[in-house]
């Protein structure tokens, strides 16, 4: 057995991929559109993973998603928790659940999945803003 990879569905493509590639560095990998089906799959890999992938699911005709929490999450490992959150505020993303241990971050993507971020090995030393931030939402 082996892990493929995981879908979501998206309702705005260019933000989905602005969140994922340019806020989380994940890079496309494929993309197949399916003119009889009315959708789009878009997979995702981070750089230099061979493992499983995201795929994006666009549907061509509007439809209405509902509960993004009750798909759970998806984790990706971060060399420098407290960077990768700085960046992905810096583009608009609310932190969720900040990285007050230098370990673990929560936050959204544009269609409300909740994706954690960890610290690759240890955790980063406790440090300002993270350590007395808030939570905000849900995440």
């Amino acid at each position: 057995m082996k892990y493929l990879h995981t879908m979501v569905r998206v309702v705005d493509v260019d933000a989905s991929l602005r969140f994922y590639c340019q806020g989380l560095g994940l890079e496309e990998t494929r993309r197949r559109e399916n003119e009889k089906g009315r959708f789009t799959l878009i997979f995702l890999r981070a750089p230099g993973d061979t493992g499983g992938e995201l795929e994006l699911t666009y549907n061509w005709d509007p439809q209405t998603y509902s509960g993004g929490r009750n798909f759970g999450h998806l984790a990706y490992s971060v060399e420098n928790i407290y960077e990768t959150c700085q960046h992905l505020s810096d583009m608009g993303v609310i932190i969720n659940r900040p990285p007050r241990d230098g370990r673990m971050a929560f936050v959204r993507s544009p269609d409300g999945i909740s994706i954690e971020l960890i610290q690759e090995g240890e955790a980063l030393p406790a440090a300002e803003p993270w350590a007395s931030m808030e939570n905000k939402g849900t995440w």
